[in-house]
């Protein structure tokens, strides 16, 4: 994955081996949250941080998955 700030769906698919109407499903979801936090987002895309915090890539996720081995 590249460094950008914003990762479009075309990428989240990508990324997550998904189809894309499925990343915008996820996309939608991601923004929504930020939304609530009073995040100002951009439509069909979200910020890659978030993005990798949230979907398997955060600390809290890789503490999880480093107990379960």
């Amino acid at each position: 994955m590249t460094s950008k700030t914003f990762m479009r769906v075309d990428e989240v698919a990508e990324e997550l081996e998904i189809s894309k109407s499925y990343a915008y499903k996820i996309v939608q979801r991601l923004n929504a949250e930020l939304e609530q936090m009073g995040i100002i987002t951009i439509s069909g895309r979200v910020n890659t941080q978030y993005f990798k915090e949230r979907l398997c890539y955060g600390a809290a996720n890789n503490a999880t998955a480093e107990r379960s081995v």
